[in-house]
């Protein structure tokens, strides 16, 4: 599995147009100015920040339905995957991406990486737990989370965006079958493992068809 080093190795392995990837440069430049007086991401992973937050995010575009218009990410912290998502799907006028987050700096940092780039992203700053209106969040087309809480927390989490035709996309890692496997005492859905392009062990659950036992 390559890895995805820089900018250049980012446009070679998404096909993105020079808009993109100059949005993602300056993603890069902001996260790491801020960095250092907010503590937003790890901080051994700023030095591999273009494979293990960009790449890592943008490989659920592909698994998305292309008509995709409504998408709410779980858990966004300074963006991953959600603003990433974001930014390659741009160029749609329809698209928006719902951001929740429940801590104030990273939504914050959120804020102003949208006024930079002009992101089709709302931001939510509050808690998972506590349901946006319906009338702000539709019943999403995708639902998104990287790195939020096991598989049958986090089906909790997602439910009340689905609708019937709604997919779930979530980045999990070597433990994923065993969180299946839980998850399934409690939920009923049909689901789609498939394998991680940036990390050797991990994989992206793809459900559909989420219901309560």
């Amino acid at each position: 599995m390559d890895s995805v080093r820089n900018a250049e190795d980012f446009a070679a392995r998404c096909s993105v147009s020079r808009e993109t990837l100059d949005d993602l440069i300056q993603y890069e430049s902001l996260l790491r100015r801020w960095q250092s007086v907010k503590n937003l991401v790890a901080e051994d992973s700023l030095d591999d920040i273009w494979h293990r937050h960009f790449f890592d995010s943008a490989q659920l575009v592909e698994l998305a339905p292309t008509d995709a218009r409504t998408w709410v990410d779980l858990g966004s912290g300074a963006g991953f995957p959600g603003f990433v998502v974001a930014l390659l799907k741009k160029a749609d006028p329809q698209f928006t991406v719902h951001l929740i987050e429940a801590n104030g700096r990273k939504c914050t940092f959120l804020r102003e990486l949208k006024r930079l780039l002009n992101a089709p992203v709302e931001i939510h700053n509050q808690r998972i737990e506590s349901r946006i209106d319906s009338v702000t969040v539709k019943p999403a087309d995708v639902v998104s989370a990287r790195a939020l809480a096991p598989l049958d927390k986090l089906l909790a989490y997602a439910e009340p965006f689905f609708a019937q035709e709604t997919i779930g996309l979530f980045l999990k890692g070597k433990n994923a079958d065993s969180e299946i496997e839980a998850a399934q005492k409690h939920w009923c859905f049909a689901y789609h493992k498939i394998a991680s392009q940036s990390a050797p062990e991990g994989c992206v659950i793809k459900v559909t068809n989420l219901a309560g036992v």
